[in-house]
């Protein structure tokens, strides 16, 4: 099952657990009653979560695009830990907390060129907590902006982070190799957390409590002179 772009409809990490499901639910067909459906009900539900549909990105130049589905929960200027190779300068930090019902591919903010792919253990706290960047378990991504538009040559980092109920951060991107905008390069398994760390003086486009597209909503403009976005809920 392959969509337009050569993508799997569902991402190959997804098939183990597809399989787990679909195997419970025959042997709760001899059961019956509400244990079968129950176990159709999370199979479907496994079906869904590991969907990986194609996304339309912006493609001008200079654009940051979103690295997930969810929505916004944090917009924070932060220090950098050391081995995101960001420097010391304070950073914007947008976060982005996926629910069970998103969809959990990543793809990339920027054009450039992986120079660091660093992956670290760690705890598994709520996802939708600040501390969840620091303790929990990660892979982050640093990126080298593509020539060609402003900021070049300069670094942009995006962190896959685990969540409470998140185990496993899949990455399947190497050091060295080039992406564009929208790539998809990864997964996170049953709810996380995703940070994009943009350069220095570059303020973001969103608002907190936004809902991002993974791959078409732009979450900054290199180009662009607008100051920090304040949302607002209305009806």
């Amino acid at each position: 099952m392959i969509n337009k772009t050569g993508a799997y409809y569902f991402h190959p990490a997804g098939w183990p657990f597809i399989a787990i499901f679909i195997g419970v639910s025959f042997f709760m067909s001899f059961v019956g009653g509400w244990a079968l459906f129950a176990s159709l009900i999370l199979t479907v539900w496994c079906f869904y979560f590991f969907r990986n549909p194609d996304r339309v990105t912006p493609a001008r130049s200079g654009l940051v695009i979103s690295p997930a589905d969810g929505r916004v929960i944090a917009i924070q200027d932060v220090v950098p830990e050391a081995d995101f190779g960001l420097g010391e300068a304070p950073r914007t930090r947008v976060s982005i907390f996926l629910n069970v019902f998103d969809v959990h591919v990543n793809r990339s903010p920027v054009d450039g060129t992986i120079v660091s792919r660093r992956y670290r253990p760690g705890k598994f706290v709520n996802a939708s907590l600040d501390k969840a960047s620091v303790d929990n378990e990660r892979m982050v991504l640093t990126l080298k902006l593509a020539e060609g538009q402003p900021h070049a040559g300069e670094n942009v980092a995006v962190a896959q982070i685990a969540g409470l109920v998140a185990r496993r951060i899949v990455c399947d991107v190497q050091e060295g190799q080039q992406l564009k905008a929208g790539e998809r390069f990864g997964i996170i398994r049953f709810g996380s957390r995703t940070d994009i760390y943009l350069p220095v003086g570059v303020a973001p486009l969103v608002s907190i409590g936004q809902r991002a597209i993974c791959g078409e909503t732009v979450i900054a403009d290199f180009a662009s002179s607008e100051a920090a976005r304040i949302g607002e809920a209305r009806k």
